[in-house]
């Protein structure tokens, strides 16, 4: 880590700010039973994937695409967002320190409006918000996670990244970037070998603990 760059701290959305995996798992579950009763652990297979992404794989009929955007925008327009236990301080403290923060996420703008309809004060705790509409590539491509950094000028070496997915932490580690898992999503054992550190959420998680990490 160069202390005299930029220092940046980037996050994935669902799973790492808010605790909205299991709500996605049952929606799309749904729609695997729907429209794909062959592929089991549907709802797994897409996790960390934009819908771009999940329509050019799995659903190319247009009609139906049409019928889930529909589906979903709705889900997500009522859907409760509650914060990852530890998170919110954290990223306070980040804003204190003057490190940069990013949202990084497969999701769209109109998800963002439903999260900011419920957390007025969710767009000040963020430096930016990349979103689905920023990216070409899907994660595990690391494309994302490389604008990130470079938004913001900043050193790979001096970002971190926190996922749940494993997609997501992949992408993370494509880009060389310090990647954290979040046990929120998918078990310690199956993440930590794919990643830097685990975590079972951000209760004790300091900034402190982030620069150390990163030395």
């Amino acid at each position: 880590m160069n202390a005299n760059q930029p220092i940046a701290a980037l996050f994935d959305l669902d799973g790492v700010v808010f605790d909205s995996e299991p709500q996605y798992s049952k929606f799309w579950g749904e729609m695997g039973r729907i429209y794909h009763p062959e592929i089991e652990h549907f709802d797994q297979i897409i996790k960390g994937s934009t819908l771009t992404r999940i329509f050019n794989l799995y659903f190319p009929d247009t009609t139906i695409q049409e019928t889930i955007v529909k589906q979903l925008n709705l889900f997500e327009h009522d859907m409760p967002y509650e914060y990852i236990p530890g998170v919110y301080d954290f990223l306070l403290e980040l804003k204190k320190k003057g490190i940069y923060t990013a949202v990084v996420t497969s999701s769209n703008q109109i998800k963002m409006q439903s999260v900011a309809e419920q957390h007025p004060e969710f767009k000040s705790l963020f430096n930016r918000i990349l979103t689905s509409e920023d990216f070409s590539a899907s994660k595990p491509d690391p494309d994302c996670y490389l604008l990130g950094a470079r938004v913001f000028n900043a050193p790979l070496e001096n970002c971190m990244v926190f996922e749940d997915s494993i997609s997501g932490i992949k992408a993370g580690m494509a880009a060389n970037i310090y990647t954290v898992g979040l046990s929120t999503t998918n078990p310690h054992e199956t993440i930590a070998p794919m990643c830097n550190h685990v975590i079972p959420n951000f209760e004790g998680f300091t900034v402190e603990t982030m620069l150390n990490l990163l030395k």
